[in-house]
């Protein structure tokens, strides 16, 4: 089960495993894959916090940190309410008092959108690369060249999400060691190809250059499939949503498991991006042809932080108004997460099953002979 990537990562199963929960990367590294901690949400005191205790917990194992870097929207800081439009901070407002979400009970401070985002993703990499980091990956666009040649100074590979040809053409150009080709089926941000057509295309484009499959994988078949499409490993996020160290919210856990792979949505609501999550009333309510669209991002993201904090705060009970509303990005593997398992076991039982996979392909081909 060992690829070149393996070897260039230090892992022991080509198994990459995104995740915001600091456990769940600690324990798939310690597993024999790789971690990779999603940092965007984080401050730089916090992630210095995160790292190193996942270093205190894997050792001399292997992890990453994934960020988001979106093109700066402005070049100052421009107060909030100076570019969300009245009707959408009415719409908000009365979503919420429908469904009964009752108000935080500290507000916060005034909010600013500005090119100070860009900065603090380009801080956040800077303070992780402190740390012993094996791998950083840019979840949206190219990453800054200082970014890749800072990363490379310490003799860290780049990776970086695509969901088609001319994505992954611009970041082989940004100078990117890995390519992760992540299919329509994949959580969160995502385009419009499925797995089993990008992932060929995209090796094709950038060989030399290894890829990793992303989209809808979650078991030892669809690792096995993955590389024989010429992808050197897997990117996983969703299957490990479920797992006995996620931090998932209690209410989404139940809606994962009760999931088909029907129940997603490919939706702008949460950030201003096309993503896949759960399909809820707050997806609906925003699909609905007679409310506002959605804003682009970040603007979208800043619109709606509040009102995803008030929801995440009053789920408590799955028929509340706030559980009716909660949603979550999600892969449509969605279906196939029906228990709940530790993510160590979800690892084993990955590697358990391309074995099966590949002695009896092995075997048939044997017959065949």
């Amino acid at each position: 089960m060992q690829t070149e990537l393996c070897r260039t990562l230090g892992m022991e199963f080509p198994i990459v495993a995104f995740s915001h929960c600091r456990d769940v990367v600690a324990a798939v590294s310690n597993a024999g894959g790789l971690g990779v901690l999603g940092i965007s949400g984080t401050t730089v005191e916090e992630l210095d916090h995160e790292l190193t205790w996942i270093e205190d917990a894997v050792g001399d194992k292997p992890y990453g940190v994934d960020v988001l870097l979106p093109a700066p929207e402005t070049d100052r800081p421009v107060r909030v309410e100076d570019l969300l439009p009245q009707a959408h901070k009415e719409f908000v407002a009365d979503l919420l008092a429908r469904y009964g979400v009752p108000p935080l009970p500290d507000p916060g401070s005034v909010r600013t959108v500005s090119s100070a985002m860009a900065a603090h993703s380009a801080a956040l990499i800077e303070a992780a690369l402190e740390h012993r980091v094996g791998l950083v990956a840019s979840a949206l666009g190219p990453p800054p060249p200082e970014m890749v040649a800072r990363a490379h100074e310490r003799g860290v590979p780049v990776a970086a999400l695509v969901g088609k040809r001319e994505h992954a053409e611009r970041q082989r150009d940004a100078g990117v060691d890995i390519i992760v080709a992540q299919g329509y089926e994949a959580g969160g941000h995502v385009g419009e190809i499925g797995t089993m057509v990008l992932v060929p295309e995209i090796v094709d484009t950038v060989a030399p250059l290894p890829v990793l499959a992303a989209g809808g994988i979650a078991s030892g078949r669809q690792v096995a499939a993955a590389l024989a499409l010429g992808a050197q490993g897997v990117w996983t996020g969703s299957v490990w949503l479920t797992t006995t160290e996620a931090e998932t919210h209690p209410a989404v856990v139940q809606k994962f498991l009760r999931a088909t792979s029907s129940d997603t949505i490919r939706s702008r609501a949460s950030t201003g991006k096309p993503a896949r999550q759960l399909r809820s009333a707050w997806t609906d309510e925003w699909e609905d042809p007679g409310n506002p669209d959605p804003l682009p991002m970040p603007l979208q993201i800043v619109l709606t932080a509040d009102a995803r904090a008030r929801i995440q705060r009053g789920a408590h009970t799955p028929d509340s108004g706030a559980s009716r509303l909660i949603n979550y990005f999600v892969g449509q593997v969605v279906g196939s997460l029906n228990t709940v398992r530790p993510a160590r076991r979800v690892v084993l039982d990955m590697v358990e099953e391309y074995v099966e996979v590949v002695e009896r392909l092995g075997a048939g081909t044997r017959e065949s002979a």
